[in-house]
């Protein structure tokens, strides 16, 4: 059955699947949703403690995907996208860690990101088109977005990120690629360069770029995301199971909230945050105020004070969210509109959050050192926080969404040791830098785009 999509504003008309990955974004300034979310009966779910990552991965994204995608193309994507593994560690009793983490770029970031490259040059092939990927990172988006795209063909990538709140390996392995992948560091916090980003998908005068987005305002980001949760429980002898989720821009926890109305036996969902705690305060009071500026912590892909995604979390639950914009220059006026309220008392029986202090990261992450020999990172440390908060009934799986080789001044200053350095960022230190500095000023990057000559 071929799905079609809909904007959360409700303003603009429905698209195919294929049109929502080149748009990204719709001209309304809202947020893609699927207008049917297809299900799976238990016993199917059941079938995947048989499967591996990969044929699971197949079997939830062609349920989108229909015929836009032919069976055999897709297939082959998934397997030369997860060449990976995928460890899911029992910790203690019923808590687990599921490690994200050893992908090219060892972050979570890669899941989605290598089957949105695959995507994408798929159809850009297919129509004779070159297309410009822009992409605001908060810190390990970009390094995915830029190691998964590089070298495609039909594909140039412009990345943005905060220049002050990036580690120097999230930052290198943004810089240190060239060809047709260009960094752009900011003089302001995620949530600007993601502004920046949004404004310029609906600018005439950058039409005849063919612009679209690897961030999770993109559909085809939250796709790849739903099926780790598919396959952590079934790698898990349960009836159902908690997930504690580290959450920035929310598209994570998004992928798990779309593989739970799928049919995923999902008790409840364990919402981290750092000290960006627009969410749980808004779960508590149902009144939404976004954290302006957002506030810089260690768990750095984590700072963001008004998450994307809530748009598309408000919407499942019957509400509507948005930005209200000067509509001559699509500029934000006020950010986070709750223009109709969802329905709180069945968000807060699906959902509880919590928000973690940098103080009690440091604790989570020499603990867990000293106690069980884990090595976990900022990210990790949140999730496994928020999970001991809740006081949910196991089995409990956290995500560990970095390594903890990214955050090496962290684990130094705590606990004394250098991190081990996966293979992917081995030699990464000693390699040439190159991007463009700019203020938080759109005019500026748009005449960066204009005056751009891409590889």
């Amino acid at each position: 059955m071929k799905i079609l999509f809909r904007s959360t504003n409700r303003e603009v008309p429905e698209a195919t699947f294929k049109e929502v990955i080149f748009k990204g974004q719709p001209e309304d300034y809202g947020l893609y949703m699927p207008v049917f979310i297809p299900s799976l009966r238990r016993d199917e779910i059941e079938m995947f403690r048989q499967k591996s990552y990969t044929d699971i991965a197949t079997d939830i994204i062609r349920r989108f995907t229909a015929d836009e995608i032919p069976l055999s193309k897709l297939e082959q994507m998934v397997l030369d996208a997860y060449n990976f593994d995928v460890p899911l560690q029992r910790v203690h009793n019923g808590f687990y860690l599921l490690w994200l983490t050893k992908g090219p770029t060892a972050s979570f970031k890669d899941f989605a990101a290598r089957i949105l490259a695959r995507m994408m040059e798929y159809f850009a092939k297919e129509e004779g088109r070159k297309i410009t990927v822009l992409v605001a990172t908060s810190g390990d988006t970009g390094g995915a977005v830029a190691s998964a795209f590089y070298n495609l063909e039909n594909v140039r990538v412009v990345v943005l990120f905060p220049y002050k709140e990036v580690t120097e390996r999230q930052r290198r392995q943004m810089t240190t690629l060239g060809g047709n992948i260009s960094a752009v560091a900011v003089d302001g916090k995620f949530d600007d360069c993601q502004a920046i980003v949004k404004i310029s998908f609906n600018d005439g005068a950058l039409q005849h770029l063919s612009l679209t987005s690897a961030n999770s305002i993109n559909f085809g980001r939250l796709l790849p995301q739903m099926v780790y949760y598919f396959y952590a429980y079934s790698r898990l002898d349960a009836e159902d199971v908690v997930f504690s989720v580290p959450s920035g821009n929310f598209g994570n926890l998004m992928g798990g909230v779309f593989a739970k109305r799928m049919g995923l036996p999902v008790r409840r969902f364990v919402v981290a945050v750092n000290e960006n705690d627009e969410f749980p305060n808004f779960l508590q009071t149902g009144n939404y105020q976004p954290v302006v500026p957002s506030k810089e912590c260690s768990s750095n892909a984590m700072n963001v004070g008004h998450p994307s995604n809530l748009a598309r979390l408000v919407d499942l639950y019957g509400g509507h969210l948005t930005d209200e914009r000067d509509k001559a220059t699509g500029k934000v006026i006020r950010k986070g509109v709750l223009k109709v309220a969802p329905d709180m008392e069945r968000m807060r029986n699906d959902f509880v959050s919590y928000s973690v202090s940098e103080e009690e990261v440091d604790e989570v992450i020499v603990r867990f050192y000293k106690r069980y020999g884990v090595l976990v990172e900022p990210h990790g440390a949140v999730g496994i926080k928020a999970a001991e908060k809740s006081g949910e009934e196991p089995p409990l799986v956290s995500l560990e969404t970095a390594d903890p080789a990214k955050f090496p001044e962290k684990i130094r200053g705590l606990l004394g040791i250098e991190p081990p350095i996966p293979p992917s960022l081995a030699g990464l230190d000693n390699k040439k830098e190159s991007f463009e500095f700019i203020g938080n000023d759109y005019e500026e990057f748009k005449r960066y785009l204009l005056n751009k000559n891409f590889v």
